[in-house]
């Protein structure tokens, strides 16, 4: 199939199909004249980056994953620190969003929002 089929079957976009073949996730696949030719484990592959992506990993992880995925000999004590590593880590930053949010909600429930041009909001953003 073409790089369209291909991305219609995966949901992963022609153009990060092609960056995901520059950084070497992905082989590059056989031309069929001027067309890349891919194949329905190909597909499988670009699913799995994409489902990967998802989940918040870098491609550095998600280079070590694929590694993983295709050798049958790995234990899955591997994956699963990754994926633990990546969760304590979404954990870090959700509660550094969450801070974020409470104190810009707090700087927009301080402001006036009238005609007058004194405000907290850029009172701190000017600090």
């Amino acid at each position: 199939m073409n790089i369209g089929a291909a991305s219609d079957a995966s949901g992963v976009s022609q153009r990060m199909i092609r960056h995901y073949e520059k950084i070497g996730l992905v082989p590059a696949p056989p031309r069929r004249g001027s067309y890349r030719d891919y194949a329905d484990p190909d597909v499988h592959r670009l699913r799995f980056i994409a489902n990967a992506r998802d989940l918040g990993f870098p491609i550095e992880e998600i280079r070590t994953l694929l590694g993983l995925w295709s050798n049958r000999d790995r234990s899955s004590a591997e994956v699963k620190a990754l994926a633990d590593s990546r969760a304590a880590e979404l954990g870090r930053k959700v509660r550094a969003l969450e801070n974020m949010r409470r104190s810009l909600t707090g700087l927009v429930q301080s402001c006036h929002g009238d005609d007058r041009p004194d405000c907290p909001i850029m009172d701190r953003l000017a600090e």
